[in-house]
C-alpha cells in the first residue's frame, strides 16, 4: 500500500465521517422519541463501531486502488467515492432530515453499493475485500435496525 493512496482514502473517509458526526445526534429529543427495538445497541456502541469500520474502509480503499491499474481503478475510485457519499448520505436523511423511512430507501442504495464496492476490492487485492466485510456486515445491521425504526414510528 502507498503512503499517497492511503493518505487520500484516509482523507476521503475523514470528510464521510465527518459530515455524517455534523448531524448524528442521538441526543436529540427526536431521537430519543422513536421507538426502538429492544436489540438496539446503546448510543456509545455506535462510535466504538464505525471508529474501526473506517480505518478499515480506507485500508482495504487504499490496497484496492494500489493493487487496480487504468480502468479497473478509475471505476474502483468512483466506486469508492459514490459509496462514501451514500454513506455519509443516510446519516444526513435519518438524522439530518429525520425521515427514517426515506432512510431505509437510501440504506438500501448503500447496500447495493457496499456490495459492489466489496466485489470490486475482493477482485483486487483480497485483504481489500475481506477489510470490507465488516463494513457490509454492520451496515446489513443497521438496515434492520432502520427498519424496525421506521415500521414502528
Amino acid at each position: 500500500m502507498h503512503v499517497p493512496t492511503w493518505l487520500k482514502t484516509t482523507a476521503a473517509v475523514t470528510v464521510a465521517a465527518g459530515i455524517g458526526s455534523l448531524v448524528t445526534r442521538p441526543g436529540d429529543r427526536w431521537y430519543r422519541q422513536l421507538e426502538k427495538p429492544p436489540w438496539q445497541p446503546p448510543p456509545k456502541a455506535f462510535p466504538l463501531v464505525w471508529t474501526p469500520l473506517y480505518g478499515l474502509i480506507a485500508f482495504a480503499g487504499a490496497r484496492a486502488l494500489d493493487a487496480s491499474r487504468g480502468r479497473a481503478r478509475r471505476e474502483f475510485a468512483v466506486a469508492y467515492a459514490a459509496n462514501l457519499a451514500l454513506n455519509a448520505g443516510w446519516t444526513a436523511v435519518f438524522f439530518g432530515a429525520r425521515r427514517p423511512r426515506a432512510a431505509l430507501a437510501e440504506i438500501a442504495l448503500l447496500n447495493a453499493s457496499n456490495l459492489d464496492l466489496l466485489r470490486r476490492a475482493w477482485q483486487a487485492d483480497r485483504t481489500a475485500g475481506a477489510a470490507l466485510a465488516p463494513y457490509v456486515a454492520w451496515t446489513g445491521f443497521a438496515t434492520a435496525l432502520n427498519a424496525s425504526i421506521a415500521r414502528r414510528n
